[in-house]
């Protein structure tokens, strides 16, 4: 049996688990009441941070999926993806509208990469 590693570990979830070489990141989200574009470069800054911490990156992710609030921010949210991602190394992703945990959050991503 492989080992699990958890960072940031609280009581309902840990921000990222790390089993047989794969990261699994929780939901990210931005700072409540900002901008799409303001939470998304923040999520990705957190994503950067977190799979560092795990001792890999951005090139490494397999699969990342989007929820927005509306998907009448998708341009917004995705100006700031196509600057961020890694030429080459897009990793499969879908994106779809959902309630957000409040109606401050406007854009969660959630990430599975290899290490």
């Amino acid at each position: 049996m492989s080992d699990i590693k958890r960072i940031e570990t609280g009581p309902r979830m840990s921000q990222a688990v790390i089993h047989n070489g794969t990261v699994y990141l929780a939901g990210q989200v931005g700072a409540p009441g900002a901008s799409v574009a303001e939470q998304t470069r923040a999520i990705l800054a957190g994503i950067d941070r977190l799979l560092a911490e795990a001792g890999t990156d951005k090139t490494r992710i397999l699969q990342a999926t989007i929820w927005l609030a509306s998907m009448d921010d998708f341009a917004e949210m995705n100006a700031v993806w196509d600057a961020w991602v890694a030429p080459g190394h897009t990793p499969a992703r879908a994106a779809g509208e959902s309630k957000l945990a409040t109606p401050d959050y406007k854009v969660e991503i959630i990430c599975v990469a290899a290490l």
